[in-house]
């Protein structure tokens, strides 16, 4: 067992866990924030994508004592009074979701993006989401909705 203290969507959290415990794993099984999806447990997919310290990065292959200290944000943590975030807002708007499944992985990443780089070209979004994956959309809307959210954020 390991003592981890981490803040989540500004919540400070202290927990025992186990040394090995995935933040997948932890997110959605110890705190309900089921937002935060496995698709593949590998990082290919990208469904389980949260931002650490203001980073994207895959939760299914980050160990939660890896994250002592850290701030971590899910796509439950975005809204604010009620909102929706504005890149949510622009993914309903675009069209760039289907299932959903893939959905919060991909807001997260390309909030990341957006962070990084104010006005990122089509070719620059396409290439940072080249992490997540989408089964069931064409990428055009999801990348539309990133050029929008860019242009409001």
């Amino acid at each position: 067992m390991v003592a981890v203290n981490i803040t989540i969507n500004g919540k400070k959290i202290s927990k025992d866990i186990q040394d090995n415990t995935l933040l997948s794993d932890f997110l959605r099984e110890n705190l309900s924030l089921t937002g935060t999806h496995i698709g593949c447990d590998t990082s290919q997919c990208g469904a389980c994508t949260i931002h650490l310290n203001g980073n994207s990065v895959k939760s299914c292959t980050t160990l939660v004592a890896d994250c002592e200290g850290g701030e971590i944000t899910t796509i439950e943590g975005l809204s604010k009074n009620g909102k929706m975030h504005q890149m949510q807002e622009s993914f309903k708007k675009h069209h760039g979701l289907q299932c959903g499944f893939c959905t919060p992985g991909m807001v997260m990443s390309a909030i990341d993006l957006l962070e990084k780089k104010k006005n990122p070209s089509e070719q620059e979004i396409r290439d940072w989401l080249e992490g997540n994956i989408c089964r069931c959309t064409g990428y055009q809307g999801i990348v539309a909705a990133v050029k929008d959210a860019a242009s409001k954020m």
